[in-house]
């Protein structure tokens, strides 16, 4: 005897747990006759098929006003969930979706080459990670000595600076990226907060304008 799954369930572990979700996803599988509409089971075999079809259909996405108009620029219905880990953009994550968010900003205003100056080790490796297949880095330690000639060097080659004020940042190297004259400054964003997000998102703000 074929194992089976508790239809409902399936569907909730993929946040799709609205009445208005799980009718449209229900449809999409009734109407494909994935599943049986006298039944509240569906065996295993058709997991797969039920799996790649939704994600045919649909893109899963959360309530961030940020995610909705990518949702519907996709070519596929935009599908409510909950919660937000279950979101194909920012996977329920502010970092992630910061990070979405700046590389979208980046590539409108045509930035491919980034400084970051400060952060701890983790926050630059996590930046590396996140950012580093998708444009040309340089992670600067605000701990270690810098010269003005390697910050002149860093601010020609780079299309946006980031001095991460808030972070492990001495002065002594902040002030070789922040105390150039223009045009070289203008590249240069200072920022006072913590957390990568809040980072992302003043590089966002300076990029707009």
């Amino acid at each position: 005897m074929s194992a089976d799954r508790d239809i409902e369930e399936w569907l909730a572990e993929r946040g799709i747990v609205s009445s208005t979700s799980r009718d449209r996803a229900r449809a999409c599988l009734l109407d494909e006759k994935v599943i049986n509409p006298k039944k509240s089971r569906m065996s295993d075999q058709k997991l797969e098929r039920a799996t790649a079809l939704l994600a045919e259909r649909f893109y899963l996405v959360c309530g961030a006003p940020a995610c909705m108009p990518v949702a519907h620029a996709s070519g596929r219905e935009p599908l409510p969930v909950e919660p937000r880990t279950h979101c194909e953009r920012c996977g329920g994550s502010d970092n992630r979706r910061a990070v979405v968010d700046f590389l979208e900003a980046c590539q409108r205003k045509n930035v491919r080459k980034l400084v970051v100056v400060g952060g701890s080790p983790a926050v630059r490796e996590e930046l590396e990670a996140q950012l580093g297949a998708r444009m040309e880095l340089r992670m600067v330690d605000g701990t270690e000595r810098r010269t003005a000639d390697k910050a002149r060097h860093d601010l020609d080659w780079a299309d946006l600076v980031l001095v991460w004020g808030a972070t492990e940042l001495h002065h002594k190297v902040s002030e070789h990226y922040t105390n150039m004259p223009p045009p070289l400054n203008r590249k240069v964003v200072h920022v006072v907060r913590r957390g990568v997000a809040s980072l992302l998102a003043e590089a966002i703000t300076h990029l707009k304008r």
